[in-house]
């Protein structure tokens, strides 16, 4: 095996003060114990490079001596003698011992020693200010050669526990360790700021707030959603996570309504002409005419007094915004993953949903999500033909999605093990020329729509005929007025 270098031990510590400064300065860990094996050479192999040999162990010789010159040092080598028959008897450098945090950064150096520094300055600033944390130190009975190691070296057992078992302090550090990183982060002057808000927010209980209405001099609702989780988690860590409890903006969903007919009829109020005089109004004006393009949070648009018979959800806005009108119909725009919103409008639970995506992985995997929690959702022009038939478009797909989708049907796993099987390709939405897409859609409609759809709009039509002839009898006018479908054959 081959010597460990110096810079090769060096990088070791580096990497174990990297996975363990979290735990170290929450902790207020004062001992560990890491141990670097430092594979001395073989007789074999210091015969082979005598010179080398004699430079790998002058070189941990040197970093012996400089710790020996350091007061409180936790630096140990340990050497071994070895007598071999044609070297002699030699002194090798068999490990490196490392009992401190401070010595471990020390030892690895660089930007990683500084980060620790900060950080192990910043806990204990934290500490300080809202609760001690009792130290203990981490040790390992154990020894593997290769290994870097640390384990628990003793606590201190006399401390006090809270109803929940809970040590006193290990809340505060588990909150230091989750958010390690973003205290690491901080520049100075942000973190003083956290300090002084985290300490306000305890002697200043404020409830349920949006975070424009911080009460806080100087902290702004962008300044608090950059620092919030750092902020509530250190609040949760001393005790008082009930000091504020920040609402978040409900998720939005836009939507268009592709029948003026949804809109005209709802929240009239003839339903309750007959009623109580004393019974709640009806929602006159929850919508207008002609208002048919909405952007509004789902608890809103979930009670919206609307009834349609068809709802597309397009993953891609722009498909959304370019469909025609369409008889008792509304196009929602999916927003990738969080698809699932869809299914909290109150309204689509009685209607038919066609759902159009991406044809790649990600396209399938958005629409097994939304069909786990609509099971009755049809996909459309996310087929084999559909893909083969735009070979030319096909772009590679940057990060495909390699899991399963037990919601798919045959034909759509299919596709997509077609995807995978052309090298992870994708067909985008947006791609597809509009008129196919549009004729695809009506199609799709179609195939499903006897007794359903289409045999409502055929009867809806027929009353209209009727209708225009009745006026015609009465007073040999025409009637004009424009019906939904009427004079719009084009799309259909």
């Amino acid at each position: 095996m081959t010597m460990l270098s110096v810079a090769e031990a060096r990088a070791k510590a580096r990497k174990r003060l990297t996975s363990s400064m979290a735990e170290w300065a929450a902790e207020a860990v004062a001992e560990v114990r890491v141990e670097i094996a430092l594979h001395p050479p073989t007789e074999k192999q210091a015969l082979t490079d005598q010179a080398a040999a004699a430079d790998w162990a002058a070189s941990w010789r040197a970093v012996e001596a400089k710790a020996v010159g350091t007061p409180a040092s936790g630096l140990e080598i340990e050497w071994e003698e070895r007598n071999w028959a044609r070297v002699g008897r030699q002194r090798v450098p068999i490990r490196l011992r490392l009992t401190t945090p401070d010595e471990v950064a020390a030892f690895a150096g660089g930007d990683t020693a500084r980060d620790w520094r900060r950080l192990r300055d910043r806990t204990a600033a934290i500490r300080q200010r809202f609760g001690e944390v009792g130290g203990r130190r981490v040790g390992d009975a154990g020894r593997d050669g290769d290994a870097d190691r640390d384990g628990d070296a003793g606590r201190d057992g006399d401390e006090s526990r809270d109803s929940d078992g809970e040590t006193v302090g290990e809340a505060l550090a588990a909150a230091v360790r989750s958010q390690a990183k973003r205290i690491l982060g901080l520049s100075d002057a942000s973190f003083a700021t956290v300090i002084a808000v985290v300490d306000w927010l305890r002697t200043h209980r404020l409830g349920s707030l949006r975070p424009r209405q911080l009460p806080i001099r100087g902290v702004d609702s962008k300044w608090f959603e950059s620092h919030r989780s750092l902020v509530i988690a250190l609040l949760a860590g001393i005790g008082h996570a009930d000091a504020v409890s920040v609402l978040d903006a409900e998720p939005r969903l836009r939507l268009r309504i592709l029948d003026p007919a949804l809109v005209s009829g709802a929240g009239s109020g003839e339903a309750a002409a007959d009623s109580d005089t004393t019974a709640a109004p009806a929602p006159t004006g929850v919508l207008s005419d002609g208002l048919d393009d909405i952007t509004a949070p789902i608890s809103q648009l979930s009670g919206l007094p609307l009834a349609p018979k068809l709802v597309f959800v397009f993953e891609n806005l722009e498909s959304v915004l370019a469909m025609p009108a369409w008889p008792s119909a509304v196009a929602v725009h999916g927003s990738g993953y969080a698809v699932d919103q869809v299914t909290r409008l109150d309204w689509i639970a009685g209607a038919r949903v066609l759902y159009w995506g991406d044809l790649d992985s990600h396209g399938f995997a958005i629409l097994n999500r939304l069909r786990s929690r609509l099971p009755g959702v049809e996909s459309v022009l996310m087929d084999e033909a559909t893909l083969l038939a735009h070979a030319d478009l096909w772009v590679p797909e940057p990060k495909p999605h390699t899991g399963t989708f037990a919601q798919l049907t045959g034909s759509e796993a299919r596709t997509l093990d077609r995807l995978r099987t052309e090298g992870d390709v994708r067909l985008e939405q947006e791609r597809i020329p509009w008129e196919t897409a549009l004729d695809r859609l009506r199609t799709a409609v179609g195939d499903a729509t006897e007794g359903h759809l289409g045999e409502e709009e055929r009867d809806r039509r027929e009353r209209d005929r009727r209708g225009r002839d009745r006026g015609e009898r009465d007073d040999g006018s025409t009637d004009t007025e424009g019906h939904l479908g009427e004079g719009s054959d084009d799309h259909r």
